[in-house]
């Protein structure tokens, strides 16, 4: 999925660290999208102050609303795309061919490497859509990573005492998923029952951070409803959960990212130099470094221009 920001800024992002066990609020930013596709996000990656999760390095929660999702084919660099519906179902093309319908409980994972391009349409009029969109960064900006697509139906599950869960990414709990990652590195949508307090288990050289897709739960002594993400450090090997009336959370985590990263549009990359670079292949008529969507003709999103002066990696408190 696009970042379909106007006006987007530059997101430059410091390696982590390790902190130790930590509970900090990140509050959502409500993002008007615009464009092609006239709908608002809640955004609570990238945070000035936390920018990442792991490698971990946007999130977009969208939904639950009934809108045409019509994002014409765009351009990504130096990262994986996560694509994790709730509700709905969207066609994915891109320009190595893949043509997929996807479903809730059902994984889109594309990885760039230095290029790719796709597009992404809901099916039917104004349908009940909801999800998450969520990017990984590539070690090394995505150079010397092939471009690839894969589409997992059958993720592996697992159970622990008042709650059930689906890994996307990474091992939790016993359960490994097929997926193909880059780094240490874990995403997992996790149910719990009216009532129940489940506890789970956790690397501790891993941060993580909890967002809720419905209801609401107790999760560190903090209550924890939809919208903002809690971030929970590292350091820790268990975490428990509590909920009255029942939660679904998507919970992530990984290695600390030891790169700097500069995000701007719709590309991770190191430097300015590496945004320009791809900005300007995108915008070349003649670009084969991301290819093309078949079924859309000329059709696609122009890239936004650059902000003044130069894009730089920021740091971390």
């Amino acid at each position: 999925m696009s970042n379909l920001e106007v006006r987007p800024v530059e997101e430059p992002c410091r390696p982590s660290g390790h902190a130790g066990p930590e509970s900090v609020l990140l509050e959502a930013r409500d993002v008007p999208l615009g464009g092609v596709r006239a709908m608002h996000v809640s955004r609570t990656l990238p945070q000035r102050e936390i920018p990442t999760v792991g490698a971990w390095c946007f999130l977009d929660q969208f939904g639950p609303e009934r809108t045409d999702m019509a994002v014409l084919p765009h351009p990504h660099s130096g990262l994986q795309t996560v694509t994790w519906p709730v509700a709905g179902e969207i066609r994915h093309r891109d320009s190595l061919g893949s043509d997929v319908l996807l479903r809730p409980g059902q994984l889109n994972l594309m990885t760039s490497g230095p290029g790719i391009a796709h597009s992404e349409f809901s099916l039917g009029e104004a349908p009940l859509i909801e999800g998450l969109q969520l990017w990984v960064a590539l070690p090394g900006g995505g150079h010397g990573i092939t471009p690839g697509f894969e589409r997992h139906v059958a993720l592996p599950r697992f159970e622990l005492e008042g709650a059930q869960g689906i890994v996307a990414l990474g091992e939790l709990a016993g359960a490994a998923s097929p997926a193909t990652v880059y780094t240490p590195i874990v995403g997992a949508q996790i149910t719990i029952e009216p009532g129940a307090a489940p506890v789970v288990p956790l690397r501790p050289d891993f941060e993580h951070a909890v967002l809720v897709i419905a209801g609401a739960l107790q999760v560190d002594g903090t209550r924890l409803e939809r919208g903002p993400l809690l971030y929970l450090g590292t350091g820790r090997d268990a975490l428990p959960l509590a909920s009255d009336e029942g939660a679904t959370v998507f919970l992530l985590g990984g290695e600390p990212f030891a790169e700097e990263l500069v995000m701007w549009w719709n590309f991770v990359g190191r430097s300015h130099e590496d945004i320009v670079a791809a900005r300007t292949a995108w915008e070349d008529p003649d670009q084969t470094r991301f290819g093309r969507v078949e079924g859309h003709g000329d059709q696609r999103i122009p890239a936004p221009p650059l902000p003044g002066g130069r894009l730089r990696p920021r740091g971390r408190r």
